[in-house]
């Protein structure tokens, strides 16, 4: 009998995982049918989206609540489709607290299918009790770090170590002559990489910084050229942005153009978040910079058990990955860490990429995980 697979994405890094995961599947089950929502990576992996993710890529309870009725809606439309499509299994991916919704709602609603979710919430860093109630209303968790299980199994909730997708993604295969040749960059011309976020309100507040930091550079080295590379969900406010930008730069979208561009990079100014994992793994000095509503990040404050917000800091317990948070977040400081950035002193990354599965290949784990759930229910 052909399989059925709901997956659901919220946001732009949850899509890339859920494309691969999705490749995964069907070289497993090549009549599976996967069904649900996600953006352009899923898409391009055949899934006919129920809507565009665009209205769900927002972060922070002031960016959400302006979104509140189409996000109601989408919960809605979700539960209706689900309901015709009569899945065999339910995983959604990243995005906790919209996931978390979604399952409550169908769980609520009566769906009796295994509920899974890729990506455990980060209960090592805020709001712990989420290891104790997650088992409520998700029979299996997928988790990205080899310390995360730990967290749940005590609560009776299973769950899985399955590697982070960043190893199997091929940042550290991007082809810098390549990319040099397509958008004529002459070799005598040092790359920057400018990634200030996939959401709407990262671009709000992190964009115009990054590009005078980018200005201030240039100022005093001439010979760099900057690359933003983005994702099609803000593609147009970063080009409208920077359509009057004097300072040498290119817009790029698409995975394959990041990952080429990584590779011809000497340094990288980049919004927190995955990113940094796939420019740690491409082997790039950057540095991690991150703004958000005032009121938002003073919540945030008060409830972050944390040294760091970086990943590679926090499983290595140093700085290895220089960070400049919120007030710290200014040109002058991104300029002057930067600036030591590219006199090209390398960052010692490695143990922790092996500490998060390099060598293995993560969405082929949770695809098999999820066949043997779905045919075992």
């Amino acid at each position: 009998m052909t399989l059925k697979v709901y997956l659901i994405a919220g946001e732009p890094s949850g899509d890339l995982l859920g494309a691969r995961v999705m490749h995964a599947l069907k070289n497993k089950e090549p009549d599976v049918q996967i069904l649900g929502v996600g953006g352009e990576s899923m898409q391009a992996e055949g899934l006919n989206s129920l809507f565009d993710i665009k209205d769900l890529a927002v972060m922070g309870l002031f960016e959400v609540l302006p979104n509140l009725p189409k996000i109601l809606r989408h919960f809605k439309e979700i539960q209706q489709d689900i309901d015709q499509k009569k899945p065999d299994i339910i995983m959604t991916i990243d995005s906790y607290s919209f996931s978390a919704h979604v399952h409550k709602m169908l769980k609520k609603h009566g769906c009796s299918v295994p509920h899974v979710h890729l990506v455990a919430p980060q209960v090592w860093a805020w709001k712990k009790g989420r290891a104790k109630t997650i088992g409520r209303f998700v029979d299996h968790l997928f988790c990205l770090l080899p310390n995360e299980p730990a967290y749940f199994t005590p609560y009776g909730m299973p769950a899985t170590f399955v590697g982070h997708p960043v190893i199997e993604g091929g940042a550290d295969k991007g082809d810098a002559n390549a990319f040099r040749e397509k958008y004529n960059i002459p070799k005598d011309k040092r790359i920057v990489c400018i990634l200030p976020g996939s959401r709407s309100n990262e671009i709000k507040y992190l964009l115009s910084d990054f590009i005078q930091t980018a200005d201030n550079l240039f100022a005093t080295n001439p010979d760099l050229f900057f690359v933003i590379p983005t994702v099609a969900t803000v593609r147009e406010k970063i080009e409208k942005k920077l359509e009057n930008w004097q300072t040498p730069h290119l817009i790029v979208v698409g995975e394959k153009e990041r990952y080429d561009a990584f590779a011809a990079a000497s340094a990288a100014l980049a919004a927190s978040g995955t990113v940094s994992l796939e420019l740690a793994l491409a082997g790039v000095p950057h540095l991690i910079a991150y703004r958000m509503n005032g009121i938002t990040a003073a919540l945030a404050r008060r409830v972050l058990k944390i040294k760091y917000v970086n990943l590679i800091n926090l499983i290595m317990d140093q700085p290895i990955i220089p960070e400049l948070l919120q007030e710290n977040c200014t040109p002058s400081k991104m300029t002057q860490t930067m600036r030591e950035l590219l006199q090209g002193t390398p960052q010692q990354t490695a143990d922790a990429l092996a500490k998060l599965g390099k060598g293995t290949t993560p969405s082929e784990k949770v695809a098999e995980n999820l066949i043997k759930l779905a045919r075992s229910a």
